[in-house]
């Protein structure tokens, strides 16, 4: 089954292992610029005084995403520092979408990104984002390849605003339905 949620519910989620020893919390999820993917979390210490931990959890390591923690096999599913949350030098795109425009190919403004909704499962990707408008309100706009992701803008199909959800729970229908106009237009032209 897809399960939807925002990266801000993933972030200060405890990370915890098999045998129920907290070790952590999310502190930022690292996306794979090329794939979409969550490459890495970085991780805080728990607690209101705890740091940065200034180490990294590979999705690889993750045995689980929950609705409440991260599960992990044990402590040495971590990464002993936080290399592998900075990006590449070959790396292109990316970096944080926060605060970015969305635009259609078209041109149309959509307004600016507030949350990134992640798909969850195997291999977690972004599937969209939630974006304030001009006139501040909040919606979910699934995300179909390809999207441009740019230092200002994320540049999204000209279909993607007819496809806006107000909430995670019609998002899947949202996401399907733009899939299937996307391939629709692509078999046509």
């Amino acid at each position: 089954m897809t399960t939807y949620m925002r990266a801000s519910e993933i972030a200060k989620k405890p990370v915890v292992t098999l045998a129920g020893e907290d070790i952590g919390q999310v502190k930022d999820l690292v996306f794979d610029a090329s794939t979409g993917s969550i490459r890495c979390f970085t991780l805080a210490g728990r607690g209101l005084l705890a740091g940065p931990l200034h180490r990294a959890l590979l999705w690889r390591n993750v045995h689980a995403l929950g609705p409440h923690a991260v599960m992990v096999r044990d402590e040495s599913a971590l990464e002993e520092d936080d290399t592998a949350a900075r990006s590449g030098a070959k790396e292109t795109g990316g970096g944080d979408v926060l605060g970015l425009a969305v635009t259609t190919r078209g041109g149309a403004r959509l307004g600016n990104v507030t949350d990134a909704v992640v798909e969850t499962g195997r291999t977690p990707v972004v599937a969209g984002y939630e974006v304030e408008t001009d006139e501040h309100r909040r919606v979910l706009l699934p995300v179909a390849s390809p999207v441009t992701v740019s230092g200002e803008r994320v540049l999204v199909p000209d279909a993607t605003p007819e496809h806006s959800s107000g909430d995670l729970g019609g998002f899947a229908t949202t996401v399907e339905n733009l899939r299937d106009r996307l391939r629709h237009e692509s078999r046509e032209g």
